[in-house]
C-alpha cells in the first residue's frame, strides 16, 4: 500500500537541494507526484507530494529528519485530502499597483467573505520600468462555490482595487 505525504521545506539555498530530496523519496520507494519549489530571500521554500509505500514510511521520515536543520528543514505530514467537492467556477485574478502594506489582506478578506478557496497565489514586488517605484503584482486561480454570487464578488474585489489604486483583472475560466 502506498501512503501519500505531503512536505514543507526551507532552507538556505544552494545546488543540490531537490536532487537530495529526489534521491530519499527514490532510494525509499517512493514516487514523487506535485511540487511548487521557489528561491525566496536567499531560501529555497517549498512544498511537495510523494507517494511511499506503507512499510517504508517510517524510514523514510527518519532520514528527512537526519538532514542537518541548518541545510535544510522538511516538515512532513499525512495527505488527508478529502474527495474534492465539486468546483463551479475557475477564475484567475491579477493585480498590478504600486506596492503598499494590507494589499493581500484585504483582497484575501474579500474572497474569504465569498467563500472563494485561492487554489494558487504568486506574488512579487518589483521595479517599475520608468518611475522606478516598487510595483506589486499577485496572480490568483480561484475556486468559487455556487453558492457565490460572482457579479458581487466582482463588484467587491472593483472597489478595492480602487480604493488600493491598484490595476485588477477577474477571469472567469469555466
Amino acid at each position: 500500500m502506498q501512503i501519500p505525504l505531503v512536505m514543507t521545506i526551507i532552507g538556505p539555498d544552494r545546488p543540490g537541494l531537490v536532487e537530495l530530496l529526489a534521491g530519499l523519496v527514490v532510494e525509499h520507494g517512493g514516487n514523487w507526484l506535485e511540487s511548487r519549489m521557489s528561491h525566496l530571500g536567499g531560501h529555497f521554500a517549498g512544498i511537495l507530494r510523494i507517494l511511499i509505500p506503507a512499510e517504508r514510511q517510517e524510514a523514510f521520515v527518519k532520514a528527512l529528519r537526519s538532514i542537518d536543520p541548518r541545510q535544510l528543514t522538511v516538515v512532513v505530514h499525512a495527505d488527508e485530502s478529502l474527495p474534492q467537492q465539486p468546483v463551479e467556477t475557475l477564475a484567475r485574478l491579477e493585480i498590478v499597483g504600486h506596492d503598499r502594506p494590507g494589499i493581500v489582506r484585504q483582497i484575501s478578506q474579500a474572497l474569504s467573505q465569498y467563500g472563494v478557496n485561492v487554489e494558487e497565489l504568486h506574488t512579487e514586488c518589483e521595479s517599475a520600468p520608468m518611475s522606478g517605484e516598487t510595483l506589486f503584482k499577485a496572480k490568483a486561480t480561484l475556486h468559487i462555490p455556487a453558492s457565490c454570487k460572482v457579479s458581487e464578488l466582482r463588484a467587491r474585489l472593483e472597489k478595492i482595487a480602487q480604493d488600493l489604486m491598484v490595476d485588477f483583472s477577474f477571469q472567469q475560466l469555466h
